[in-house]
């Protein structure tokens, strides 16, 4: 089979087309699929660029997001059968394990269903994006009907799906962009109030918005400078969730100030730490949003989508910035 696959770390050009032998069935848990697309996450260039996060090293297929096809399933197999749509987060931190790739096997209790009413390019891109936003915004910060939530980088790929989870939970939401036509982006996923970061004062328009109360939910999708000027615009007694390091440099005297509860997360933990029972919950929560997308109230934006023999060409554009909403490969 084909596959993409680093021998070191680099830039995009590790990236290499290379042939594999077909993954085969190991276990009685174990589905064979014919993967369809593979979708294309920031991860995948920090472990490109710095190396595998797991001992298996490389060489290293890279991918965590996939949907495709069930071509074979193990004996003890019962929830799918060949020729069963699945989507899934798995692979992809290091050894021969990932999406970048024709074929993948996974126990089938880590796949779901491919949500009915998208393709398979879309239901590839939405995994890790899905999983992280829910995880951050019910999990960690616990979302309820009302809240005022304020999500980072509104079209990107979390962003852009946080956005809607958060107006699906009948929160109202603003969001910070970076144009004019990113904004009318994020409008349309049901964002209220977008905020031009490159033109406004982030703290000074949140509370124009808020009346001067400031977000009962902040979503940091960015990094510490972000994390840092979000402090001020919180409400107090509010929670401000981050999916990256905050940074050394954190003065936190004003979040103690507004009490507020800081939350990390890492929708990777699962595969870094083996934690069945959070396995388990993440399927769930695919479950529950394939709901939300097959009734009309989420949907996966991709941008653009690559052959994959072109994954390198699709990590350069991910590393110039500024994407709307996420990129696919397809091997199809």
């Amino acid at each position: 089979m084909k596959s993409i696959e680093i021998r070191e770390t680099g830039g995009p050009s590790v990236l290499q087309l290379a042939e594999r032998p077909c993954p085969e069935l190991t276990g009685p848990d174990d589905i064979l699929v014919k993967l369809a697309a593979a979708g294309v996450n920031p991860i995948d260039t920090k472990i490109r660029s710095n190396g595998p996060m797991l001992p298996a090293g490389f060489p290293a297929v890279l991918g965590c997001d996939g949907a495709g096809v069930v071509e074979a399933v193990g004996e003890a197999v019962t929830r799918f059968k060949p020729g069963d749509e699945v989507w899934f987060c798995y692979g992809g931190l290091g050894g021969p394990v990932g999406t970048y790739a024709e074929y993948i096997v996974l126990d089938n209790h880590l796949a779901q269903a491919k949500p009915r009413s998208i393709e398979m390019v879309e239901a590839a891109a939405a995994p890790l994006v899905l999983l992280t936003a829910w995880e951050a915004l019910h999990d960690r910060a616990r979302l309820h009907e009302g809240h005022r939530v304020l999500i980072h980088a509104g079209a990107g790929g979390v962003g852009h799906v946080a956005i809607q989870l958060a107006k699906a939970a009948g929160a109202r939401v603003c969001t910070t962009v970076s144009s004019p036509e990113k904004a009318a982006f994020a409008h349309a996923l049901g964002a209220e109030y977008c905020i031009n970061y490159q033109e406004e004062d982030l703290v000074g328009a949140v509370m124009e918005w808020t009346g001067g109360q400031g977000v009962d939910i902040a979503f940091d999708t960015v990094g510490p400078a972000v994390f840092r000027q979000t402090i001020p615009a919180m409400a107090h007694y509010g929670d401000l969730v981050t999916i990256l390091d905050p940074g050394p440099e954190l003065d936190l005297k004003e979040a103690r100030m507004r009490n507020l509860r800081i939350s990390l997360e890492l929708m990777l933990t699962p595969m870094l730490r083996d934690v069945p029972r959070a396995r388990v919950q993440q399927g769930e929560i695919l479950r529950r949003c394939a709901k939300l997308i097959d009734r009309g109230d989420l949907r996966i934006h991709v941008s653009e989508t690559f052959p994959l023999e072109q994954a390198a060409a699709a990590h350069a554009l991910l590393e110039q910035g500024h994407v709307t909403g996420k990129l696919a490969l397809t091997s199809a």
